[in-house]
This record gives structure tokens, sequence and C-alpha cells, in this order.
């Protein structure tokens, strides 16, 4: 994006990278395709359960920031693996904290449909 660009010309270019992204994490990222798919499927199923919008809305919800948090994981991988390829100990770190988050989001996910479903 060119320096000073404002408006909907910003907009425009930020949505362009924004789509990349989620084309570069389609395309590299396992997870990240397994967590769309899971999106998908349980939204689905939330039309079918017995719970109001609002419950139906944080449902879906905790699954989207699954994916946002995978998103977000996956670019500090990429940022770690580009600086190069021989282990350091804060790139592992970063890495390890990166999928905790991952994995505190999952287990969030899994607290909010329990609560609402038991």
């Amino acid at each position: 994006m060119k320096p000073g660009t404002t408006g909907i010309t910003r907009i425009i270019h930020a949505s362009g990278y924004s789509m990349k992204g989620l084309q570069a994490a389609w395309k590299y990222e396992a997870a990240f395709r397994q967590e769309v798919i899971l999106l998908i499927l349980l939204s689905m199923v939330t039309f079918s359960l017995p719970v109001d919008k609002y419950e139906q809305i944080a449902l879906i919800g905790s699954l989207v920031l699954v994916v946002i948090v995978e998103l977000i994981n996956s670019a500090i991988e990429a940022v770690v693996d580009r600086t190069g390829s021989e282990w350091h100990e804060l790139s592992g770190r970063a890495k390890d904290i990166g999928s905790a988050a991952v994995f505190i989001t999952l287990a969030l996910a899994a607290l909010i449909w329990t609560v609402i479903l038991l």
C-alpha cells in the first residue's frame, strides 16, 4: 500500500491483503483448514440445537475465536520460520506460546459448548 493511502482506497487494499492471508492460511496451514471445517459444521449444527439466539451466537463465536487465534499463531510461526531454520530458544518459546494460545482458546470453546448444552 502506498504511503498516505487513506479512505476507501486503504480499505480496499487492506481487504485484498486480508484475502491473501486467508488464502495462504488455507493453503499452508492444516490446523486452520480443520478448524474452519469444524466452524462450518458445528455452526450448522447450532441451528438444530435447543438454544436461544444469544447462546447460538456464543457457540459460534467461540469457534470463530479459535480460527482467529489460529491465524495469529500461524503468523507467528511464519515469522519465526522466516528468520532461520536453526533452533533458537526464543523461536521455540514463541511457537510454544502461540500454540498455547490456540489450546486455551479451544478449551474455552469446549467449556462454552459444555455449559450451554449440558
